[in-house]
């Protein structure tokens, strides 16, 4: 099978570089008696991992003990890799286990299908629309390129696969608005779900007018935030993610003292992670902490900002033991915080704005399990209950909910 192939390759090599590093030290050793390793030390979790040292090390100690960090933060890596394939294989294993049973009933279904439904994209079934006002207005548009809002140029066909953002306005008869009439009506329609498709629209029908506003900016980036969040094509995903990470920098370059431009900065440097490796995963983290909290300073009432950093403390609480060190590695410290931490940010949403969201409730009653706070994570679980599902992160808050309602009455 080949992923047990891979995962027997990737255990040999870490075996492998483990071993010649131990091979390194052991000669180092014998060459000099003196130089001796303190592993108690090493293995800790604690602040030991700011500094990791070759105890009484003799003159050419430093180059042993850079080599060995080196082979350590390889290690890592390799470690990290195969923990991430076998959750994966553990996760095909659980599909293949679902979907064999059902097989055979696919496969009848599939022969007397004539025709296959093709899920749309947000973005495609947008450009539908786009193009039957355009077509209504007696506009011709060509359907070979349009220019993106990055500056990017790409083709345009009736496929998903092949088709991103139009960028361009389809629509050449739009109202002309002034830049407050269009930033009201964008983020009254943001306010709903299913509008926020349009709103990302219309302020792409206005951007070559409003690019350098700082208020428009930060809305743009936001609504590309938006649109990564609504599409079910993971290149789509990227692609969202990465214009809005690149409007999100150019905002907080241009209003360093705005703390929208910070939020939403913060917030595309979270959806760009989702498609990076370890190394980069805890650098973005990094820059949304650093963004978040400045964003926290210039609003301090914005309960998102307090829930966003309740989300963080708690991720960071449950970090493994290797995602830690990776972090040690990269940035001389381990990042740090609690169940409890979280939990007060959590409360602190709540103080805000009572009801915020369904997924507010969800992590109290999370953070209120781990705490063995049992009493508390009933009450959250029932008023999480009380709201209605309005996002597809809200269902999925309800599922978990449920989950831990059952698991409190047992």
């Amino acid at each position: 099978m080949p992923h047990s192939t891979n995962k027997e390759l990737i255990l040999g090599i870490v075996v492998g570089t483990t071993g010649i590093s131990l091979l390194l030290l052991w000669y180092h050793k014998v060459r000099n008696p003196r130089t001796a390793m303190n592993l108690p030390k090493f293995l800790s979790l604690g602040d030991a991992f700011d500094s990791v040292t070759l105890q009484d090390e003799m003159h050419n100690g430093q180059g042993t003990a850079t080599i060995f960090q080196g082979r350590q933060l390889q290690i890592l890596e390799k470690l990290n890799e195969l923990l991430t394939n076998m959750e994966e294989l553990k996760e095909e294993i659980r599909i293949l286990k679902e979907t064999v049973p059902k097989l055979e009933e696919y496969v009848h279904g599939e022969l007397g299908r004539k025709t296959t439904a093709h899920r749309i994209s947000p973005q495609h079934r947008a450009r539908k629309r786009r193009l039957a006002t355009a077509q209504s207005s007696g506009t011709s548009n060509s359907s070979e390129e349009a220019e993106s809002e990055g500056g990017y140029i790409t083709a345009n066909t009736d496929t998903e696969e092949q088709s991103f953002p139009v960028l361009q306005a389809l629509n050449t008869h739009t109202e002309e608005l002034t830049l407050d009439v269009l930033l009201q009506k964008a983020d009254h329609l943001r306010r709903n779900e299913s509008s926020k498709m349009e709103s990302f629209e219309l302020l792409c029908d206005h951007k070559e007018k409003f690019r350098d506003e700082i208020e428009f900016i930060w809305r743009f980036a936001r609504a590309y935030g938006d649109m990564c969040e609504l599409s079910t094509n993971e290149q789509e995903k990227k692609h969202y993610a990465n214009i809005g990470k690149t409007l999100g920098e150019k905002a907080v370059t241009r209003a360093p003292m705005n703390g929208h431009c910070h939020l939403w900065y913060a917030v595309l440097c979270g959806h760009v992670s989702e498609f990076e490796g370890l190394q980069n995963k805890i650098n973005y983290a990094h820059c949304f902490k650093e963004h978040l909290d400045k964003a926290i300073q210039l609003l301090p009432e914005e309960p998102f900002l307090y829930y966003l950093k309740g989300r963080y403390c708690y991720t960071v609480s449950k970090l493994s033991w290797i995602e830690k060190k990776m972090a040690a590695t990269l940035f001389g410290k381990i990042p740090s915080s609690t169940v409890q931490e979280a939990l007060q940010n959590f409360l602190k949403v709540e103080d805000l704005y009572p009801g915020f969201s369904k997924c507010n409730y969800m992590f109290l009653a999370k953070c209120s399990v781990d705490l063995k706070q049992t009493e508390d994570a009933a009450k959250f679980c029932n008023l999480a209950m009380l709201l209605p599902c309005v996002t597809r992160e809200d269902k999925d808050a309800e599922d978990e909910v449920k989950r831990i309602s059952a698991t409190l009455k047992s």
